[in-house]
């Protein structure tokens, strides 16, 4: 009976450990594809983080294929892109409280929803494939028209500019030959 125990016992052991390294392996080969991009804005006092992983489109027809429209993305790869400002900001008219967010996006072919959500995750999608924000945790959503690029972006970026003529800043998010962007004002 000890016998039989001892070989469970071990079992279950080599098979954690076997699990634990073969998920740290798998996180590392995705990030080979899809670097972690960071983009750091400072304004004066305010000080925007963003991070984020960038996939690369490879030949791919990238929204309404490899990204669905209508449906709710992760916006990167890997783990959620994530939004840190250290003040409150206005987007798109909408209040920003100062924190850390997780940004998700629904594309459309003429329109896109920018989310702001604050809760954090683990991983972008759930093992189904879907994404895996929880949308009671929304604070800001808004609506912007997609502006289409003669240029092709090949990986995906996100930054934020500073509009020379006032205070604004405008997020931006690109990626194969679609942009879009949103308005920030410092609330």
């Amino acid at each position: 009976m000890r016998k039989i125990f001892v070989i469970v016992l071990g079992v279950l052991l080599g098979l954690g450990i076997l699990g634990y390294f073969g998920q740290k392996m798998m996180i590392s080969e995705t990030k080979k594809h899809s670097p972690e991009m960071e983009q750091n804005f400072v304004d004066g006092d305010t000080k925007i983080d963003i991070h984020y992983s960038s996939p690369f489109k490879k030949g791919r027809v990238i929204f309404g294929n490899l990204v669905p429209y209508g449906q709710v993305w992760r916006t990167g790869a890997n783990e959620p892109t994530t939004f840190k400002t250290n003040v409150a900001l206005t987007i798109n008219g909408k209040n920003l409280p100062a924190g850390k967010y997780t940004l998700w996006t629904i594309p459309e072919s003429k329109t896109w929803k920018i989310i702001f959500n604050n809760k954090n995750y683990n991983w972008g999608v759930s093992f189904g494939g879907k994404a895996s924000r929880d949308e009671s945790f929304d604070v800001v959503v808004v609506e912007t028209n997609v502006i289409n690029s003669d240029k092709t972006m090949e990986s995906l970026r996100i930054w934020i500019e500073k509009d020379d003529n006032s205070n604004e800043y405008n997020l931006k998010l690109g990626w194969d030959q679609t942009l879009v962007e949103v308005d920030i004002d410092k609330a």
